[in-house]
């Protein structure tokens, strides 16, 4: 899959659209951290911009962007969210958005032609900035470092324990997003790393106890995609397992 191809697709959609108010596009997640799998992936970027953008911008990139997914040869499709450049300098938690889409929205976006997902707050953009500012890429626009700051750590906690808080419960419908999640959250706590789903995975194998290897090593299979079967593991060892993370990640919460 030629993934650069579709990624000057996304410069030339925004600096068609955004003209002078486009600051720079940055990659993050997966794809910036070398651990995009098409079959399991999105394509994760952010988009930022020196001022608000009219209602007739945002259903414009929209609608391009609909025709953009379904170009896609990657099944994760893409999620991007268009921030102002005011708050990667005068950082305010959760981050306000002027747009966002992802295969979440993807049907609203189909299905209605006035719809727009923008003008609200996003706690999940604390992370994507953190992860932006250590280990993003520049698609178009200003070097990281010049445009992003490092923000406060205890928004990027908040931020990606707002992204498990409901593990013990959704661990079951969705294994492998979970349990690599939690590994990627306790990473953090214990040793500060930003790390992807897969890294997360790999420190998890070596620090957590052994009994969690077989769930670690097959969610991590299932992720990269060399196994192709279903997840073998129960749904008690999967709750069993949310349970213990959270106690951790609750304890080094409590101590810190």
């Amino acid at each position: 899959m030629d993934i650069q191809y579709y990624l000057q697709k996304i410069v030339r959609l925004f600096r068609e659209k955004m003209v002078d108010n486009l600051v720079g596009i940055y990659l993050h997640s997966s794809l910036a951290m070398r651990c995009f799998h098409p079959d399991k992936s999105d394509i994760d970027f952010l988009v930022i911009a020196k001022k608000e953008l009219t209602f007739k911008t945002k259903k414009s990139i929209a609608r391009k962007l609909l025709t953009l997914h379904e170009e896609l040869p990657n099944n994760g499709g893409l999620e991007m969210s268009i921030l102002l450049e005011r708050y990667l300098k005068h950082f305010v938690y959760p981050t306000p958005f002027e747009l966002h889409y992802s295969s979440f929205h993807k049907e609203k976006y189909s299905q209605d032609e006035n719809y727009i997902c923008g003008g609200l707050e996003d706690p999940d953009l604390a992370a994507h900035i953190v992860v932006t500012y250590h280990r993003g890429i520049v698609l178009y626009g200003k070097p990281i470092k010049e445009l992003f700051q490092p923000i406060p750590k205890i928004y990027y906690i908040q931020s990606i324990l707002s992204d498990v808080s409901d593990a013990k419960d959704a661990i079951v419908k969705d294994p492998v997003y979970y349990t690599l999640n939690l590994c990627r959250v306790l990473y953090f706590l214990k040793e500060g790393a930003i790390s992807s789903k897969r890294e997360g995975g790999e420190w998890a194998i070596a620090s957590l106890p052994s009994k969690y290897k077989h769930l670690l090593i097959e969610c991590l299979n299932q992720y990269s995609g060399m196994s192709p079967n279903r997840l073998e593991i129960s749904n008690d060892e999967l709750i069993e397992f949310a349970t213990h993370m959270l106690n951790e990640i609750h304890s080094i919460q409590n101590v810190s």
